[in-house]
């Protein structure tokens, strides 16, 4: 997926959140380091106020999941009573969107909202809402903005099929 494909993507989303929450000051929630790119990008084309916290939580190892998630860096205190977005960079079976979401619920937020860059809905085995999709994929493994492995290929502009 070449940059301007990746732009467009962003800017299209950040209009359905600022559409949607207008007139409030949602707290968006990063998962590191996936999706540090697509935040930065995000959150500099909202028009709203928003407050930003980066929430860090693992469960692969390579190109595959442990099937284990690990919370590195949990969800704010100060997330009660509040709109929390999480960020995320790709969700693929779910298992640790459904981890985290759990993890929040403990926060008592007002609402929960789920942003991914990108969605592998052939790989999507969980019961859960995924509120802002900036695009679906098939299940290939990709690295590029943001997405790595093995902690390569963050920094590439473009988003590339990994093929081992």
């Amino acid at each position: 997926m070449p940059e301007s494909e990746i732009q467009s993507v962003v800017k299209r989303v950040a209009a359905e959140i600022s559409r949607d929450y207008q007139g409030k000051k949602p707290l968006f929630c990063p998962i590191l380091t996936g999706s540090f790119m697509f935040a930065a990008d995000l959150l500099r084309e909202l028009d709203l106020d928003s407050n930003v916290s980066f929430v860090r939580y693992s469960s692969y190892a390579g190109m595959a999941t442990t099937g284990q998630v690990k919370e590195l860096l949990g969800f704010p205190k100060d997330c009660r009573g509040r709109d929390v977005i999480i960020i995320e960079d790709i969700i693929d079976s779910g298992i640790s969107m459904e981890f985290m979401i759990d993890q929040l619920k403990q926060q008592k937020p007002s609402n929960i909202a789920i942003c991914a860059f990108l969605f592998k809905p052939g790989s999507f085995k969980r019961n859960y809402k995924i509120d802002y999709i900036g695009k679906e994929i098939p299940d290939d493994f990709i690295v590029g903005y943001g997405l790595d492995y093995d902690g390569m290929g963050r920094t590439y502009r473009d988003i590339y099929v990994y093929k081992g």
